[in-house]
């Protein structure tokens, strides 16, 4: 799609997109938000419609993704609030905040992309601190498939940051230690 075919979607979508967004979020500014990034998205990743229809149906959708992601961060964000909170003398910038929370972000999507038992053996292990026949007792499975689980997740993890290894890698203090 051309630069001006998504000037023409914005000018004939935006408005309802922002509407149909404002009466989910009971927010104007937070929906002018959320439009604005849809049609940036657009932008990056340009497609072709078939029909003013189909246009709608995938701003739409593009919509209820963006508003799980707001709904999202806030719940990210006021948890970390709230561990603030908790945590005594512990006054981070608002900049080392913006980068806990996106990183927290990050995290919570890549926990995503595993299967839930191998995501709640990571996590019983790793956050909770769980040694592994505790993690097969509460998941009712063996030890063995414990270890199982944590290679698969530990190989996602690594997978991932081979992936960004232009970037920062944010998960090199993330190890698992075999429990025996």
């Amino acid at each position: 799609m051309s630069h001006s075919g998504i000037e023409e979607l914005y000018q004939s979508h935006y408005g309802w997109l922002r509407t149909w967004l404002q009466r989910r979020l009971d927010n104007d500014s937070d929906a002018a938000d959320l439009a604005q990034d849809a049609f940036v998205r657009l932008l990056v990743t340009p497609r072709g419609f078939d029909s003013p229809c189909g246009a709608r149906a995938y701003l739409r959708t593009m919509g209820k993704r963006l508003c799980i992601d707001l709904w999202r961060r806030r719940e990210v964000e006021q948890a970390w609030r709230e561990a603030l909170r908790h945590a005594q003398g512990v006054a981070p910038s608002p900049e080392q905040q913006a980068i806990v929370i996106e990183t927290l972000l990050e995290l919570g999507n890549i926990l995503q992309r595993l299967p839930a038992k191998v995501r709640e053996a990571f996590i019983l292990a790793q956050v909770e601190g769980l040694k592994y026949r505790d993690v097969a007792e509460r998941l009712n499975v063996s030890e063995r498939m414990v270890k199982k689980y944590m290679a698969q997740a530990l190989v996602h993890c690594a997978l991932l940051e081979a992936d960004f290894q232009d970037a920062q890698p944010r998960w090199s203090g993330m190890t698992a230690v075999p429990q025996e």
